[in-house]
């Protein structure tokens, strides 16, 4: 599984039109826990790079953040606004509220009644 801080680091020891054509190539390409955390400017142009060549193919992204949150995440506005515009102008949003199912799915303590 690719991270967005492997695709950025192609453009140093040059794979990067090796690492951008497979995430470009599956009809679907699934971003999982997008917005974490903030990007470094090299993290934030190839996802922009990746979402500019995905044009028109399925991208499927899932967040803890509203979209409204994720623009200070990105070191260069001009760079968020465009890929944001992208990204959110182009999508279906399903919002989901409600508690977690992990808790559900975690072990039970042997001690817990």
């Amino acid at each position: 599984m690719e991270q967005v801080a492997d695709l950025a680091g192609g453009h140093a020891d040059r794979p990067w039109d090796k690492r951008i054509r497979e995430l470009v190539r599956p009809d679907v390409l699934i971003l999982d826990d997008f917005a974490m955390r903030q990007l470094g400017a090299a993290q934030a142009d190839g996802l922009y790079e990746l979402v500019s060549e995905r044009q028109g193919r399925s991208l499927t992204i899932t967040s803890n953040r509203a979209p409204s949150d994720w623009y200070p995440l990105f070191p260069n506005p001009v760079v968020a606004e465009s890929l944001l515009d992208r990204l959110i102008n182009t999508s279906h949003q399903v919002i989901m509220n409600g508690p977690s199912y992990r808790p559900n799915k975690r072990p039970r303590n042997p001690t817990e009644k």
